[in-house]
């Protein structure tokens, strides 16, 4: 996204991957300039505008040759957990990180790192643009436990924030343990 907003004159800081204020800033002014809805966030009609559409046959190959954990998956869950888990305990990061090793292990779900976490729908943090803010340390840390193996849910295919709960489905999932603010469920 950096690179194609440097060549079009959007963003002018260094290409380094990180999704930081100066990108958000460069998305948003691309948005306006190309009438889109002004958000800093990369959503499905700004990726359209930019020129990359990711289609299910992409993931579908990407899934079928990435069968081995690399350091882009650990840095991929790390950004999701920064996303879902800030301000989480450090138990409650890697909590949210075995979640997603739980559902690549489970033959209900995708089956690599990438396909569980882009799975439409599956985690607020992709859908609202969270995930793509800069991990930290600790976020980092946890995703290589939970792919290590470390899981504090027991089992968890499931976690959510009582308080910002908006599909109730998750209510008939039976509870394994609560975690910070995060309760883990089957």
């Amino acid at each position: 996204v950096q690179a194609r907003l440097k060549d079009w004159g959007y963003y002018t800081g260094a290409v380094d991957g990180f999704f930081g204020v100066r990108t958000w800033l460069a998305v948003r002014k691309f948005q306006a300039y190309n009438g889109l809805r002004v958000t800093g966030i990369v959503d499905d009609d700004t990726k359209v505008a930019l020129g990359f559409t990711t289609t299910a046959q992409d993931l579908a190959a990407y899934q079928a040759s990435s069968s081995v954990t690399t350091n882009d998956d650990v840095y991929l869950l790390a950004m999701l957990i920064n996303g879902e888990a800030r301000g989480e305990p450090y138990i409650g990061k890697v909590a949210v990180g075995a979640v997603v090793m739980n559902r690549v292990r489970d033959p209900r779900f995708p089956k690599t790192i990438a396909g569980v976490i882009f799975q439409p729908g599956a985690f607020s943090a992709v859908d609202d643009g969270q995930m793509w803010l800069p991990p930290t340390n600790d976020s980092i840390r946890a995703a290589r436990d939970a792919i290590a193996g470390w899981d504090p849910t027991g089992g968890a295919l499931y976690y959510y924030n009582a308080a910002r709960v908006t599909s109730y489905w998750i209510f008939n999932r039976p509870i394994i343990t609560q975690i910070g603010s995060h309760i883990f469920a089957r």
